[in-house]
């Protein structure tokens, strides 16, 4: 089941409040689950009773992202604000440096608070940050045509298109290798988290001069990427090799920049091999 949760986040212009929307199962270890830029928790549906199975599973509506509310004006959208929220979500949960599996946004969110030893693990799925200035431009143009088209399309036409194959591929094939295993009424509900975010433009526009260059040591790191993934392409993946030369770098065959629908059963297997 859903719940809510507020909290106190310090900035320069004093502490601010901050709402998240999450969903929460199973016993073990506990293990965060962090979406991509316009979608929200239910990405990690098709995983998350596998992961919940030998782990406490927290799956996050990231600020102004899902159910979770913008973020209060005088917090900004990038990394610095993004991740303390995060910090200070985990420990109003008292939830104690958390294994975290990311998916592109997620990705990138991910594997900063590893970067800062808020985590005791990083899977990372295609994560952003290891673009080149075309890429990077590619990537948002692509998101900005995707948030037009489902802004433009009035519910009955969304809901028209995800009854079939042909339809739910045409909504979302440039995330989903394999479009048609989504169900219809999950289509339809990523499809309108996607034209409700609040926090869509604020996100972009902080990312535009990200990139990540630090390495991220003293946990186990897994950067897995799809070998059809047309959002950030797999090349970027031999970058964030490089870049944290201690990362295991998985190729997940078959799969699109959305990963845990195409196989559900090779990404638990990625993340809780992580986790172990």
């Amino acid at each position: 089941m859903a719940a809510e949760v507020s909290f106190s986040v310090a900035s320069h212009g004093g502490p601010h409040t901050v709402t998240i929307s999450y969903e929460r199962a199973g016993t073990g270890e506990p293990l965060l689950l962090l979406h991509g830029i316009g979608h929200h928790r239910q990405a990690w549906d098709p995983v998350f009773e596998i992961l919940a199975a030998e782990h406490d599973v927290i799956a996050v509506d990231l600020p102004g992202f899902g159910r979770s509310p913008a973020l209060p004006e005088e917090l900004e959208y990038g990394l610095p604000a993004v991740v303390p929220a995060l910090g200070a979500f985990c420990e109003t949960l008292q939830i104690e440096r958390p294994h975290v599996a990311g998916n592109s946004l997620g990705g990138l969110l991910a594997l900063e608070m590893g970067r800062e030893k808020l985590v005791r693990s990083v899977t990372a799925l295609s994560p952003a940050g290891f673009w080149t200035r075309a890429e990077r431009r590619y990537a948002f143009g692509t998101l900005l045509a995707m948030r037009r088209g489902a802004r433009l399309l009035p519910r009955p036409a969304i809901e028209r298109l995800s009854a079939s194959a042909a339809g739910r591929t045409a909504l979302t094939s440039t995330i989903y290798a394999r479009p048609w295993r989504r169900s219809p009424e999950a289509v339809v509900a990523e499809t309108l988290a996607l034209r409700e975010a609040t926090g869509f433009e604020a996100t972009l526009l902080a990312g535009r001069d990200v990139l990540f260059q630090d390495d991220v040591t003293g946990l186990p790191v897994t950067v897995a990427w799809g070998t059809k993934d047309r959002l950030l392409l797999r090349r970027q993946g031999i970058r964030a090799k490089h870049t944290i030369p201690g990362a295991r770098l998985v190729r997940l065959p078959g799969c699109g920049h959305v990963p845990m629908n195409d196989d559900p059963a090779l990404v638990a297997r990625v993340i809780l091999d992580t986790c172990r």
